[in-house]
């Protein structure tokens, strides 16, 4: 059990992540978009979007600096376990919070602002639910384990656990130590990654560059004898 599902599941999302996001750009180039529903509601929108984007952006730099830089890195710079152990738990926590604020806000429009409403599809309802359920599992856990006054050093466990499957290496018996909390906020966090091509989530991965190099008016000819330039990109003639 703990091979299928801490080999198994991580390998096997992993594949879905990445030859998902291939198929998608190939074959839903139109689709690759947030669906935004500015449009329709804005108020909410202001408050909510910033407080979860902000969010989510220090919970994943965290997760880097939690589960990728091994302890003696930052013991090698100097940085006791106290200390990244008390800035760990307090961004973290103050991160979750934030992320969750925000989730919540977002969540209440959707449901309570019609055009909203009707716009949400059941993939956006799944991808909440994974979303939101991933997140609340591993501040719970946190949060749990510091006010009981027994918080699990992760970083002996489960960080070198997700190191050794991108070693092609893995050692699934070293997250069956980990308490219930991180093993299933670990699993949540695969599944969400295997949905996440398939979801509105890919506008992760995109960036405006082309807006850099396009000209601000574009001026077209119909006649075909104008120029004997190169056309650049942005400056084609309407056929």
């Amino acid at each position: 059990m703990n091979v299928l599902l801490f080999v198994v599941v991580p390998y096997v999302a992993i594949t879905v992540f990445v030859v998902g996001h291939v198929w998608r750009y190939r074959y839903d180039k139109f689709g690759w978009t947030t669906r935004s529903s500015q449009l329709y509601e804005r108020r909410l929108l202001r408050l909510g979007s910033p407080l979860f984007h902000f969010g989510i952006l220090l919970v994943a730099l965290g997760h880097v600096g939690g589960l990728i830089i091994p302890e003696s890195w930052t013991e090698a710079a100097g940085v006791s376990e106290t200390a990244y152990h008390a800035v760990a738990v307090g961004l973290g926590t103050v991160a979750g919070i934030m992320t969750l604020a925000g989730a919540a806000i977002l969540v209440y429009r959707r449901r309570t602002v019609g055009p909203v409403f009707s716009a949400t599809t059941v993939n956006d309802k799944i991808m909440y639910v994974l979303l939101i359920g991933t997140i609340v599992l591993g501040l719970g856990t946190t949060v749990l384990g510091n006010l009981t006054g027994h918080p699990h050093d992760y970083r002996q466990t489960v960080s070198p656990w997700f190191r050794s499957i991108f070693y092609l290496h893995p050692d699934p018996e070293l997250m069956a130590k980990a308490p219930i909390g991180f093993r299933l906020h670990g699993l949540a966090a695969f599944t969400l990654f295997a949905f996440w091509p398939f979801s509105r989530l890919v506008h992760v991965f995109s960036a405006p560059l082309g807006y850099l190099t396009r000209p601000y008016i574009v001026y077209r000819s119909r006649d075909r004898q104008l120029g004997t330039r190169p056309v650049r990109r942005g400056w084609e003639r309407v056929q």
